[in-house]
């Protein structure tokens, strides 16, 4: 009796220890019963400041010069986001601003995010925002294929095609709201291909060209 008692022992030990070395190394029990990718591109934005004095009603031209240096230390790119934190509402130094960020091509957002610490008097804040995709976790090779696992999408299911939309797309952002639409539309245009579908001939209105097959060599 003793004898059988042990065995059993030493069995159950033995089952725990697999158990969990399945749990730790492979989690087979883990579904994803859907269609969709575990692992999807995340999206962060990082607003990077700086601080101009101001004078009158604008930005002096020594300023504008820190401006511009630090701009070319940016490397301004499309999908950046330039916008002015002018609390104290002085008139010309968006204008000044603007005229700086004309000559790299870009154009001011509305409104301004919310940076640390006040601006103070006499000063004007220019916030450069930039957005980054990336997908964590990819490859994701957490989930192996085991017999007797439960069916479902693989865990690395979409890491290539979602890691190549996150480094190919121009504008970040536009992962998360995407582009507006034209407010107005011309009819003339919406319904140009329809007319010229409508108005072709047929192809065989001119008849059915005769082809022979003598005369080869």
């Amino acid at each position: 009796m003793a004898r059988f008692i042990n065995t059993a022992a030493l069995l159950m030990a033995g089952l725990a220890v697999t158990g969990c070395g399945m749990n730790s190394r492979t989690s087979p029990l883990h579904s994803n019963r859907s269609i969709y990718s575990e692992n999807q591109p995340v999206v962060q934005r990082t607003d990077y400041v700086v601080d101009l004095a101001t004078s009158g009603n604008g930005i002096p031209h020594a300023e504008l010069g820190r401006l511009t240096e630090w701009f070319d230390t940016m490397g301004l790119r499309y999908g950046d986001r330039i916008s002015v934190d002018n609390p104290y509402g002085n008139a010309g130094v968006r204008d000044d601003v603007a005229r700086v960020a004309a000559e790299y091509g870009m154009l001011l957002s509305d409104g301004a995010p919310i940076t640390a610490g006040a601006v103070q008097p006499g000063l004007v804040r220019v916030v450069v925002s930039r957005t980054t995709a990336s997908v964590p976790g990819c490859p994701n090779w957490r989930q192996a294929h085991l017999p007797g696992a439960p069916t479902s999408t693989a865990a690395e299911f979409g890491c290539a095609t979602n890691s190549n939309l996150a480094a190919m797309i121009a504008d970040p952002n536009d992962l998360v709201l995407g582009q507006e639409g034209a407010s107005s539309g011309d009819p003339a245009t919406a319904v140009k291909a329809i007319k010229q579908y409508r108005e072709a001939k047929p192809t065989g209105a001119n008849g059915i060209e005769k082809v022979t097959t003598t005369g080869g060599n």
